[in-house]
C-alpha cells in the first residue's frame, strides 16, 4: 500500500466512525405514529352515556348538590319526593334498561329494598323509552321500588350527569350524599358504606316488616 493510500485510509476512519455513530443515534428515536382516523360512525360504550371511565372505575368527583333535592313522577302515576324520606338510607340508582350490569344488581338492589326497614331504593331510568316500554320491561324484570323515567336532556340538576351506568348515589338519614358508586353495586357494597357512614352493620339491622306491598315500579 503506497504512503498516499494509507494517509487517505487514516482520514477516511474518523468520517467513517461519525457516520456510524449518526446511525446508530437515529435508531434510537421512535418513530412517529400514524395518527388513527376517527371513524365517523363510532359510537361509545355501551354502558357509558358520555365520555365516561369505565364501570368498574370509582368515581371521585363531588355529586352536584351534597344535600340533593329530588321530586319526580314515577311510571305508577305517583310522585318521589327524596325530602320526604328523611331519617331513612335512600340508594338512589341511575340506570337503563339496555345496560346489562344495570339488570343484574335489580334483584339485590330490591331485596334491600324490602328486606332491610332502613333502607329505600329509587330508580332513575336515564334513557329515551315510552312508558309502554318500560312497564313491559318491568315485567320481565320486576323490582319492589318506584321507577321514574329521566328527561336525558334536563336529568335532576342536584345529581351528576351519568358518566357512565349504572351509577348509584348513598343517601344518608340527613339527606347528605353518604357515598356515590360509579358502576356495579350489590347489598354488601351498600350495607357497608352505610356501616362505614355510621349506620347500622348488616348484623345489626332488622329486617324490615311490610312496606305497604308492592312498590311503584314493579308489577
Amino acid at each position: 500500500m503506497s504512503s498516499l493510500t494509507r494517509a487517505t485510509t487514516r482520514r477516511s476512519l474518523p468520517l467513517l466512525a461519525l457516520a456510524i455513530a449518526a446511525a446508530l443515534l437515529a435508531a434510537c428515536q421512535k418513530p412517529a405514529e400514524p395518527v388513527a382516523a376517527k371513524p365517523a360512525d363510532a359510537k361509545p360504550a355501551a354502558t357509558a352515556p358520555t365520555d365516561a371511565p369505565t364501570a368498574d372505575k370509582p368515581s371521585t368527583d363531588k355529586p352536584a348538590s351534597d344535600t340533593p333535592e329530588l321530586r319526580i313522577a314515577t311510571i305508577d302515576g305517583k310522585t318521589y319526593d327524596l325530602a320526604e324520606h328523611r331519617g331513612r338510607w335512600v340508594v338512589v340508582n341511575f340506570w337503563a334498561t339496555w345496560c346489562a350490569p344495570c339488570i343484574k344488581e335489580m334483584p339485590e338492589l330490591s331485596a334491600l329494598d324490602t328486606m332491610r326497614e332502613h333502607i329505600e331504593v329509587i330508580g332513575l331510568a336515564y334513557e329515551e323509552i315510552e312508558l309502554p316500554d318500560m312497564q313491559a320491561f318491568l315485567k320481565e324484570h320486576p323490582v319492589s321500588y318506584p321507577i321514574a323515567i329521566l328527561d336525558v336532556t334536563a336529568p335532576p340538576a342536584a345529581f351528576d350527569t351519568p358518566r357512565g351506568l349504572p351509577m348509584t348515589y348513598l343517601i344518608g338519614p340527613d339527606g347528605k350524599v353518604a357515598d356515590k358508586f360509579l358502576g356495579p353495586v350489590d347489598a354488601k357494597k351498600i350495607e357497608d358504606a352505610i356501616a362505614k357512614a355510621g349506620g347500622p352493620k348488616a348484623t345489626e339491622a332488622a329486617p324490615a316488616v311490610a312496606k305497604g306491598g308492592a312498590s311503584a315500579g314493579h308489577t
